[in-house]
């Protein structure tokens, strides 16, 4: 290749100007580059299967999804390999698959499941032809979804950075996962009919409640609500004489850990400032915008609530925010929220997600992994929906 000077450059006899330079040298960068890097980066170390999946299942307990989601390894090749490169993505398409190929992943973080409903054949439909490809190439697959919108520091608190807030708190709850939601107390007649039931009991049900003896005459198991009317059977069989008092158990809230998240605004700011405090976070043009019944975009927002993805049923207990942020909802949704004086924000789906997977999610991972497996984010992975 003839010298590069500062102002032109010719190739062939061909002369190309400054403008175009820097588009010539960022295609070179690409076609030789970024291959050679690409290369060098595939040196890595490897961890195994088992041991990635303990250290993403620590990361964000699966425990943390909703009771609906279908989360953590998803796809488990039968002939195991040691995993080196990681893909991530927020949804599992056909192209992003066809990356992960060419890449040589051997696992994909997919964000959302790709396998959510019950399969009853694998053919040739588009999800059945992504699992097929993922077994015939022995690359593992792992969802984390609602874990990683309830996690404390996960996908809402990174939504929510859209905005200075402060006394920022989930709009639901989580709980901390208990083994039992039950007490069961049993008075009987005699210490010799406490002792028997316990034995009883215990030799029924096994791990799957905790029993134990408390005084002459007492027995209190802790236990799931499912198996409360079979104890109480049991007990009753042949013991007529038994007094119970049920006791439910009280949950213990994860400080920081739920679904959604509002907050307070350091200042007000007004809806139009808002709408381009969103683009910037999201990176994005275009918004879908609702007011609220009697406002305009220089109305006045002091306190906003934020759901990424589908929003609708958990924004429903932030009516006393000024301004909602969420991925989609429903025409009729949106009607409700603004009658009730909430200002909506649609940014599409996956579009109030994958920044947290690019952008915070990928750095954590790498350090997680303690750098011995390549952690990358897809080229292809992009909300199915323009505005055009």
């Amino acid at each position: 290749m003839p010298p590069v000077s500062c102002d032109a450059l010719t190739i062939e006899g061909t002369s190309l100007t400054k403008a175009s330079k820097d588009q010539l040298l960022f295609m070179l960068l690409r076609r030789f580059i970024l291959p050679v890097t690409r290369t060098f980066q595939h040196n890595y170390c490897s961890m195994e299967l088992k041991r990635v999946v303990a250290l993403l299942d620590g990361f964000a307990s699966p425990s943390l999804a909703e009771s609906w989601d279908n989360v953590g390894l998803l796809v488990q090749p039968y002939t195991q390999r040691e995993i080196k490169t990681v893909l991530l993505t927020n949804d599992l398409t056909e192209k992003v698959m066809d990356e992960a190929v060419q890449e040589k992943a051997d696992l994909i973080l997919s964000y959302h499941p790709p396998l959510f409903r019950p399969f009853k054949r694998i053919t040739t439909g588009w999800k059945d032809r992504i699992v097929a490809c993922c077994l015939e190439k022995g690359i593992a697959v792992y969802s984390p979804h609602t874990a990683y919108d309830t996690l404390k520091g996960g996908v809402n608190d990174w939504l929510l950075k859209a905005f200075q807030v402060k006394a920022a708190a989930p709009l639901q709850q989580k709980d901390a996962p208990q083994p039992y939601t039950h007490q069961l107390e049993a008075h009987l007649t005699s210490d010799a009919a406490a002792a028997e039931l316990v034995q009883r009991v215990t030799q029924e049900f096994g791990e799957k409640i905790a029993v134990l003896k408390d005084g002459k005459d007492c027995m209190k198991v802790l236990c799931r609500e499912a198996d409360l009317s079979s104890i109480v059977d049991l007990a009753t069989t042949r013991l007529k004489s038994v007094k119970f008092v049920l006791t439910k158990l009280k949950k213990v809230p994860l400080s920081g850990h739920g679904a959604g998240r509002k907050a307070s605004l350091v200042e007000p700011i007004t809806i139009q400032e808002a709408i381009d405090a969103v683009k910037i976070h999201l990176e994005m043009h275009y918004l879908r915008v609702a007011l609220a019944h009697g406002s305009a975009l220089d109305s006045e927002v002091k306190s906003v609530a934020v759901c990424a993805g589908s929003g609708a049923s958990v924004l429903g207990g932030a009516e006393d925010c000024d301004l909602w942020l969420t991925g989609e909802m429903s025409h009729h949704e949106v009607l409700d929220a603004v009658h009730k004086g909430c200002t909506v924000l649609l940014a599409e789906h996956s579009n109030t997600e994958r920044g947290y997977l690019e952008n915070v999610l990928k750095p954590q991972l790498q350090e997680l992994f303690e750098g011995k497996v390549r952690v990358f984010f897809s080229q292809y992975d992009n909300d199915p929906l323009e505005i055009i």
